[in-house]
């Protein structure tokens, strides 16, 4: 990192919590009005001054825009805004074939992306590969890259992000991986962040995306995994030890389905798309891979539409169980296979209503698909985030 940006980061990095609720305010809100953030975070307009006025002077925050941005009615007011540009991010989605990794500005608007296969999942074999396609999306980003002050890394499992531990990774065949330490080795001069890859796509939902208008949500993610990240009286709930959310895991059907996870009756075990591969495949008496079973369902195959039809049923009581616990406002779909949702909706959604109880219904499901760009966005989101709280 230059001078420039280490006095950013160690700006934001030591603020006081009052300046750290104004920065953040502005960050996700902009442009804002002082008296809106002054609103907004229960501080006085002398408060909010006061933590301005350094954020301004560090590049940060501009205070020079014109006063009909805000779009209010009535008497002009002088508007705050963060400078997008003044602080660059790296966000890397690690799939089980893949590398995904965006660099992004301060507010996560993707400036450029790139992907490089994963071929070994050794833990050093995919440092490697993190800190390649570093360095590729940073030739991307052209003058920019000097101002680049942070990497966020999504993993699926259980992670650690206090420590960068990914604790148990079964997609990925880990445990006890210190991963954080291994980038911190390979990345110097930056702030490196490991993170639960749902929970940092909830990141993302909670600072810029519907997180911003919603007291409360869920993300339930559908794919190779059925993961899930709660955000709850406008926080993202880590859970005391960073396992929270973990609705795959939750022993809704029969013992004979073994996850891989190693545990019986998991909801990944029937509905994430290994284990509807594998239903369909065993019907068939051959090797069947997703895109064969999808267009088997779509064409009536009993066996297709019934392994479908099996995943939608338990990942819609799951959500009910979800729901019935924390009460979300709203519960969004998304990862992967919600690009096959015709295929499990309406099981789904029999499922869900059937379990959730009494006026916990009146939260809505909503599908919102996600490209795993998203996902690494929300990784540069982490790793934002890890700069301001």
């Amino acid at each position: 990192m230059n001078d420039e940006i280490l006095t950013r980061t160690a700006l934001l990095g030591s603020s006081s919590d009052a300046a750290t609720r104004v920065f953040t305010t502005i960050l996700t809100r902009s442009p804002i009005s002082r008296t809106d953030v002054s609103r907004l975070t229960g501080l006085s307009q002398a408060a909010v001054t006061k933590a301005v006025t350094p954020l301004v002077a560090a590049g940060l925050v501009d205070d020079t825009l014109d006063p009909t941005l805000t779009g209010l009615p009535g008497r002009p007011v002088s508007p705050v805004a963060v400078v997008p540009d003044a602080v660059v991010a790296l966000g890397v989605k690690v799939n089980v074939d893949e590398l995904i990794g965006v660099a992004t500005d301060l507010t996560t608007r993707i400036i450029t992306s790139h992907r490089l296969p994963l071929s070994s999942h050794d833990p050093d074999a995919v440092v490697d590969a993190v800190v390649a396609l570093c360095a590729r999306l940073q030739e991307g980003l052209g003058g920019l890259g000097t101002r680049l002050a942070c990497v966020g890394v999504s993993v699926s499992g259980d992670v650690d992000s206090d420590t960068g531990v990914v604790r148990d990774s079964a997609l990925m065949g880990w445990r006890a991986v210190n991963l954080g330490a291994l980038l911190r080795e390979r990345l110097p001069g930056v702030v490196a962040v490991v993170e639960n890859d749902v929970r940092a796509l909830t990141i993302g939902e909670h600072w810029f995306g519907v997180g911003l208008g919603t007291g409360s949500f869920a993300i339930v993610t559908i794919g190779r995994g059925i993961g899930s990240g709660l955000h709850l009286n406008g926080e993202v709930v880590e859970g005391a030890y960073g396992v929270a959310g973990e609705i795959g895991h939750l022993p809704l059907t029969s013992p004979e389905h073994v996850c891989a996870c190693g545990r019986r009756g998991c909801v990944e075990a029937v509905a994430a798309t290994h284990a509807i591969v594998a239903a369909v495949s065993a019907a068939r008496g051959r090797a069947v891979a997703i895109g064969e079973a999808v267009d088997l369902a779509r064409s009536g195959d009993p066996a297709a539409v019934q392994a479908f039809g099996e995943a939608g049923a338990v990942i819609g009581a799951a959500i009910a169980s979800l729901v019935n616990m924390v009460g979300p406002e709203l519960v969004i779909l998304g990862g992967e296979g919600v690009a096959n949702f015709d295929l499990f909706e309406e099981p789904l959604r029999r499922s869900y209503a059937e379990h959730v109880f009494a006026s916990a219904d009146r939260c809505r499901i909503v599908v919102r698909p996600h490209t795993f760009e998203d996902w690494a966005r929300g990784a540069a989101a982490g790793a934002i985030r890890s700069l301001v709280v």
